[in-house]
This record gives structure tokens, C-alpha cells and sequence, in this order.
């Protein structure tokens, strides 16, 4: 392994603070506790680093910064790894920011959309509800949500089979160095601390009439016809989510006070993500997570669990599960829609624990606008009293921001509003 000589005269890559300072509304209210306990006690650890020895493995950029020119990264494969004492170093977190695998459950709102889908008046209780999770920690539940059962159970059947591949057969969609697309072994390739254990597969979804297929060309294209099913199958259930994420969008605009349909029609030929996530058993979960502490950079997530506990909220100071629903998708809010709300609707901090008997999946859709896209506040959210807290961006700015330079955390949309005043929209 090789090792790097300390040097406390680095400046930080693409502008970005290492540790960004609690400066009032630079980091959101509910996560203040959290990051002065963190940085506290990440202090404490590097003074005594630097008082025990003078070189370190990695330096404090790079654990945010994505590692581009990696030649042999570890291999992340689970039925190896399980078979040793212990896991690698490298994914093993900090003792101050090791998982809680016995969390309280959160009470999160129960959204009923059937009244709504059926009738686009009927909005009241459900527009009540989600306003209250939006305001306080940006998570709520959707149940009659108008997604075939049938097709959330192929979903998952496909991504078992995929997952169940051999590694060598995953390789051939291994994602590429800063692209956000392909199949990733713990994201081996791009960091080389704090290692998420998990695999996932991630595609592309557009919105375009002009690409009416676009999911399985993928599949096809990437893993051949053999694998056409699958791309049928992901198709539709990523038509499926687009839809159902647009009409969520007309519940944020009535809450939010915004005229007609303005969010969903902003959200029209949306450059989303689907992503297949499977956290295998880990004979050490209480020492590493499937997904670390972090806020998603997109709009909106629509997620469904499997059976399997594992997701975690950081409501009132302290971390919540979300219990498994096989009826439900739950919804959270993004960073990129914080910014179009003008910070009125939250990011929440979450992540994903594991445990040592249960292999755990979840199909994840990534709500995002299309690429070129300015995002920016319509005007009802701004007025002599609420300025505009974000500058204008597009959506493959900040894709290109955590996929090139920054390791998605809970201050991204800081880092990347730092980042933007050095680099202005073209």
C-alpha cells in the first residue's frame, strides 16, 4: 500500500472544504448535532494521528473526492469475503461514525393516493400529510399508488437473478470512472476509505418520445438479447415510477403554494436513474454500512424495500429505521428539489446498515430533470423575505459535482453552491 507524506498546505480540489463550517443556514438545522459530534470527535482523531506519526494513509480530500485514476482497485466480492474472519480495512468506518443496527423506528406518514388518482380534487389529507414529512424530515410513505404488483415483483426477481450472476458476467457492465451508469462493486473503483458494503446496477431512464425504449436498448445493447427481458421489464417500471413521480409533483406544487402544474410539467422528459441495490449478509456489520450517512443530489427518490430491515433516518437528533412495507413506496426528498423549493422542503441524512444473516435489495428511481434543465425557485417561493438561497444550475452540473469531484454526503448542495462560484453555468 503505498504511503502518503502529510502536507497541511494542500488546498482541497475543485474549492471544496474538507470539513464545511457550521455557518448558520450553510447546513440544515436538523443535522447540526450530528455534524459538531462528528466533526468533534474527527478532530480529536486527527490530532492524535498527527501526534503518533507523520504520514497517513489518505488524505482528508480524498475521502470526498472520487479517486479517477485508480490502476487495481479491490474487488468487492462478498462470497470471498465472508469467508475471512473479518473485512477489509477499507471498509471499515471510524468509531465515532460506526452504524447503530438497533434503531427506533420513525412514525412515518402513510400517504393514500387512491382518492387522488381517481380524482384529482381529492387532495386534502394527502397534501396535509406530505406537507407536515416535507417540512420536518422530507420522508413519507405512498400506498395505492397505481404500480401493478406483479411488475414490483419481477423487478426484484430480475435483480436477484442479476445479482446471483457470476462476477465476471457483472464485469461486462462495469460503470466506468466519473460515469453515474453500470454495475459497481462497492464503488471500489472510485474511493478507498469508508467502503459501502454492497453491489448495485444503475441505468439511465429518459423521458423522451424520441427514445421510447431506452432502458431495454440498454440492457440489449450492454449485455446482449438474452437479456431483453429484463430491459422489458426495468422499462416498465421505470415508465411506472416516472409517472407516479410526476403526480407526487402536483401534491409538492399544491403544498407549496405554486400555480397549476408547474413541478410537474419542470419534471416532464426527466433524466432519471434506476438503481438496483443488494447489500449481501456481513460477518461484521456493526463495523461498516451498505450505504453511508448521505443526502440524495437528485429530486425525488421512490424507493421499495424488500422484507429485510436496513434503512435509517436522522430525525430529532438521532437515527430512525423505516420499517419494510411491502405495500408502500417510500418517497424522499432530494437535494436538487431543496433547491428548487428554495430550501422550504428538506434533504434528509439516511443511510443503510446490514447485518450478518440477511442479504437485503431495494429498487431505487431517481427522480431528475432533464439535463439541461436551469434549476432555479419559481417565483411564488421568493419574496423580500425568503431571497434565493441556491444559484442557478443544471442538473448534469451537480450529476458531473458528485460523480467527478465530491463524495455525496450531508453538506453536498453546500459543497456544489461553493463549487458553482467558480464555475458559472455556460
Amino acid at each position: 500500500m503505498k504511503i502518503k507524506t502529510v502536507d497541511n498546505n494542500r488546498q482541497l480540489k475543485c474549492y471544496i472544504k474538507a470539513e464545511p463550517t457550521l455557518l448558520g443556514s450553510r447546513i440544515p438545522s436538523q443535522y447540526s448535532t450530528y455534524q459538531q459530534q462528528h466533526n468533534t470527535k474527527k478532530k480529536r482523531r486527527r490530532e492524535t494521528s498527527e501526534m503518533a506519526a507523520s504520514c497517513v494513509i489518505t488524505s482528508p480530500e480524498e475521502e470526498h473526492t472520487p479517486k479517477l485514476d485508480l490502476v487495481t482497485p479491490l474487488v468487492f466480492n462478498p462470497s470471498m469475503l465472508n469467508l475471512q474472519a473479518t473485512i477489509p480495512n477499507q471498509f471499515i468506518w471510524p468509531d465515532d461514525e460506526k452504524p447503530c443496527l438497533e434503531a427506533p423506528e420513525l412514525d412515518v406518514p402513510l400517504i393514500d393516493l387512491q382518492n387522488f388518482l381517481a380524482h384529482s380534487h381529492s387532495t386534502l389529507d394527502a397534501s396535509r400529510l406530505i406537507s407536515e414529512a416535507c417540512y420536518k424530515h422530507g420522508f413519507f410513505l405512498v400506498v395505492n399508488h397505481g404500480i401493478s404488483e406483479q411488475l414490483i415483483s419481477d423487478a426484484h426477481e430480475y435483480m436477484s437473478r442479476f445479482f446471483d450472476m457470476p462476477l465476471s458476467e457483472k464485469q461486462r457492465i462495469q460503470r466506468k470512472a466519473g460515469e453515474s451508469c453500470g454495475y459497481a462493486s462497492s464503488f471500489t473503483g472510485r474511493f478507498s476509505t469508508k467502503l459501502p458494503w454492497k453491489e448495485t446496477l444503475s441505468f439511465q431512464f429518459c423521458d423522451d418520445k424520441s427514445r421510447p425504449k431506452n432502458v431495454q436498448d440498454y440492457f440489449c445493447d450492454a449485455l446482449g438479447h438474452e437479456f431483453e427481458p429484463f430491459g422489458k421489464v426495468y422499462q416498465e417500471y421505470c415508465e411506472a415510477m416516472s409517472s407516479l413521480s410526476l403526480k407526487i409533483m402536483e401534491l409538492l406544487g399544491i403544498n407549496l403554494g405554486v400555480s397549476g402544474d408547474y413541478f410537474k410539467s419542470f419534471f416532464e422528459e426527466n433524466d432519471s436513474i434506476m438503481r438496483l441495490n443488494y447489500y449481501p449478509p456481513c460477518q461484521k456489520p456493526d463495523l461498516t454500512f451498505g450505504t453511508g450517512p448521505h443526502c440524495d443530489p437528485t429530486s425525488l427518490t421512490i424507493l421499495h424495500q424488500d422484507h429485510v430491515h436496513g434503512l435509517q433516518v436522522f430525525v430529532d437528533n438521532q437515527w430512525r429505521s423505516i420499517s419494510p412495507n411491502p405495500k408502500a413506496f417510500v418517497v424522499n426528498i432530494g437535494d436538487t428539489f431543496m433547491a428548487l423549493s428554495n430550501n422550504r422542503y428538506k434533504s434528509c441524512l439516511h443511510r443503510a446498515v446490514v447485518n450478518s444473516k440477511s442479504e437485503r435489495k431495494s429498487l431505487a428511481f431517481f427522480l431528475c430533470p432533464k439535463k439541461d434543465r436551469v434549476v432555479k425557485p419559481p417565483r411564488e417561493l421568493l419574496d423580500g423575505n425568503t431571497p434565493r438561497r441556491y444559484p442557478d444550475f443544471t442538473w448534469s452540473m451537480l450529476l458531473e459535482f458528485t460523480q467527478k469531484h465530491y463524495r455525496a454526503d450531508m453538506n453536498t448542495l453546500q459543497a456544489f453552491t461553493d463549487w458553482l462560484s467558480n464555475k458559472p453555468i455556460q
